[in-house]
């Protein structure tokens, strides 16, 4: 089976890699495709995983997958949310939103959050699809952890699974925990049971 990824987060990719081409399913990078400029819109994750994935599966005529994933923060009121990845602007880096997350919560005892993933994957000539959602609870240190692994807020969130930060967690450690890998193992189980 062919499957388009339909991310250009190179860091999300090799997570989704790592499982599911375990199942001798061949994944196409998305810059391997009929490349969209897809707009995410919707105000769920699995909204704009949904739009992705059936955008690509219908432009380039191949099952595709797509993720949409973020953080929670419960004293932001679930921001950064479905903006985790624009949460200080439009062209916003990681450490861009790692900042003004710190500085929203300057002083503020409740640093509970989560993580959230939610997979689609589209069929180009079929309305079925696949769909799974994984998630996992922590909270947020007061400053960025030493440790250069992961991207985006991993920096700043600490596991209690883990004991550590995501930051310094190994690929295989994060994987084993993490909201994605908990939604792309859903998946998999999934698709073995379709083959």
């Amino acid at each position: 089976m062919k499957l388009i990824v339909a991310s250009n987060n190179a860091k999300k990719r090799k997570e989704i890699a790592a499982i599911l081409g375990l199942l001798g399913i061949e994944l196409i990078d998305a810059e391997q495709t009929v490349f969209i400029d897809v707009i995410e819109d919707a105000d769920t994750f699995a909204g704009n995983a949904q739009i992705k994935a059936e955008a690509f599966a219908r432009v380039n005529n191949c099952p595709a997958i797509a993720d949409d994933s973020g953080l929670c923060v419960d004293a932001l009121n679930g921001a950064p949310g479905v903006y985790s990845a624009r949460f200080a602007g439009e062209s916003a880096t990681d450490a861009d939103n790692n900042r003004k997350l710190l500085a929203e919560l300057k002083n503020n005892p409740n640093r509970s959050a989560h993580f959230v993933c939610a997979l689609h994957l589209a069929w180009p000539d079929s309305d079925k699809a696949l769909k799974a959602q994984g998630s996992i609870a922590g909270h947020m240190l007061e400053q960025p952890s030493s440790g250069n692994s992961g991207f985006g807020y991993d920096p700043l969130f600490f596991c209690p699974e883990l004991d550590k930060a995501f930051a310094d967690a190994t690929a295989e450690e994060k994987s084993s925990i993490s909201h994605r890998g908990r939604a792309l193992r859903q998946l998999a189980n999934q698709l073995k049971m379709k083959s």
